[in-house]
């Protein structure tokens, strides 16, 4: 049985090619229990393959057929073929964060084959510190990066002396496939059941949209905060993509961001952007090609409740932000940021999800037509996208090993060639950085650009900077080309 697949997971089926994956991914390391190495990781995952075990979300495939009028739907209860679907590599010695990261772009960067369940693990060994890493990737249509979140978080257990655990692609405790009634549904997230209320309450609907719309696009003629920006400017970041990638991460103690956003009062996710905001500002003056106008980022919001459980796929919205990479001083950096998002969450907040959703969809028209028309769309896209992904707020153990960080890795298209997203793990704050290797100079003084903002962010507020500024660093190779 085929199940249709909603508009917002089709999407990312539809936008993709050789040249444009769409796939998201993420880089585990873990650090092996006391007494222990990478080689028992090794023997405990290599016990878990031979078992054959296969979550219900990793058993399902894209398909299309001519009953569903080539709309894209899901099949189900696929057989998985694990020794296509999980892979052992080993880094060349010594293995460095460099090396690991320089392999994972290379991954990063290669199509999921369609005719399978659309994921890939990477089952990394040879770190020359010890540790064990796990890079995942999985398409975009299967799981945003909130669900992909969870999903890690019911794999692995605050308990570091549990043993037993099943690993990453297995099912966990209470997973089931969803029933046929409750995944039933049309393109727009209808029951079919209940098809004619569905119609009805859509007509209400349609009708509350047009304030929502109305004020979405008065808010970007105005350049005020909301899902839509009329403001981009032309830049490096907005070209043309080839396939190959560049992936580099640093992560810092999530607490120093806290203190800032305290003493700012404002929040992480502010801070963050406006250590983005510094952090492009430095990077793209050192080569020549700093626009006059501020920077426009695009920030996904999710629209999932605060359970542990939800469904899958794709369930967020998105506002544009002005980076205002056009001010030197930091703090003013940070208060336009501060003073942006505020407009767009304050214009989205009395809003249905419905609203939402289309506010979110008229703000995404500009980057879609990019990807369609290139320099001839009309509109020009935001230029960088920009996500903050909140992670686990305690350690994390898999049979022990505890989760040592967690680098997560994203999507470049046409338009916007960088995409920077952040993932935290109990007490610290990982920066992915992914880039189109064509399009985008090195991403290592990128990061150092983005350690320079914070240290500057915490004198602008009147914090006194750690002694040791830098967090670890993972970035590809300058050599490698």
């Amino acid at each position: 049985m085929i199940l249709p697949m909603s508009p917002a997971d089709s999407m990312f089926l539809l936008g993709e090619s050789r040249e444009h994956p769409m796939h998201v991914g993420g880089l585990a390391l873990f650090d092996p229990p006391e007494g222990g190495d990478a080689r028992d990781m090794r023997v405990l995952l290599d016990s878990a393959f031979a078992g054959g075990k296969v979550s219900p979300l990793l058993r399902k495939r894209a398909r299309r057929t001519l009953s569903s009028l080539g709309q894209w739907g899901w099949e189900s209860d696929v057989e998985v073929d694990l020794g296509h679907h999980i892979r052992h590599n080993a880094l060349p010695q010594p293995g460095g964060l460099g090396e690991l990261l320089d392999l994972v772009s290379r991954l990063h960067a290669h199509l999921l084959d369609r005719n399978r369940p659309l994921w890939e693990m990477h089952l990394i060994e040879g770190l020359a510190d010890g540790r064990f890493a796990v890079y995942m990737k999985i398409h975009h249509s299967l799981t945003d990066g909130v669900s992909a979140m969870r999903l890690l978080r019911s794999a692995l257990s605050e308990d570091a002396g549990r043993r037993g655990m099943p690993a990453l692609w297995e099912p966990v405790l209470g997973e089931r496939a969803p029933a046929a009634v409750e995944t039933a549904v049309d393109a727009g997230g209808v029951n079919l059941l209940e098809l004619p209320g569905a119609v009805l309450r859509g007509v209400r609907g349609a009708v509350g949209l047009l304030p929502a719309l109305a004020t979405t696009v008065d808010n970007a003629w105005n350049n005020r905060g909301g899902a839509l920006s009329l403001a981009a400017p032309p830049s490096i970041l907005n070209a043309p993509i080839g396939g190959a990638r560049r992936c580099a991460a640093r992560s810092w103690p999530i607490e120093r961001l806290r203190l800032v956003a305290k003493a700012a009062d404002a929040t992480v996710n502010d801070v963050v952007l406006a250590m983005c905001s510094g952090a492009l500002r430095s990077y793209m003056d050192e080569v020549g090609a700093l626009p006059v106008e501020p920077l426009v980022a695009l920030v996904p919001v999710s629209l999932r409740g605060g359970g542990p459980g939800g469904k899958t796929g794709n369930e967020f919205g998105v506002l544009s932000c002005n980076l205002a990479t056009d001010l030197e001083d930091p703090a003013e950096r940070l208060d336009s940021v501060r003073t942006t998002m505020s407009e767009g969450k304050e214009a989205m907040s009395a809003r249905s999800q419905g609203e939402v959703l289309a506010m979110s969809a008229l703000g995404a028209v500009p980057l879609v037509l990019g990807v369609l028309l290139g320099d001839r769309a009309p509109i020009r896209p935001p230029n960088v996208m920009i996500s903050n992904v909140p992670g686990p707020r305690e350690p994390l153990y898999w049979n022990g090993a505890r989760l040592a960080a967690l680098y997560p890795l994203s999507i470049a298209i046409d338009g916007q060639a960088l995409n920077i997203t952040c993932t935290s793990t109990d007490d610290e704050i990982a920066f992915g950085l992914t880039g189109c290797r064509r399009s985008v100079p090195p991403l290592a003084p990128l990061l150092d650009y983005l350690d320079e903002e914070l240290g500057a962010l915490e004198v602008s507020v009147g914090l006194m900077a750690p002694a040791s500024a830098a967090g670890e660093a993972v970035s590809e190779p300058d050599s490698v080309h």
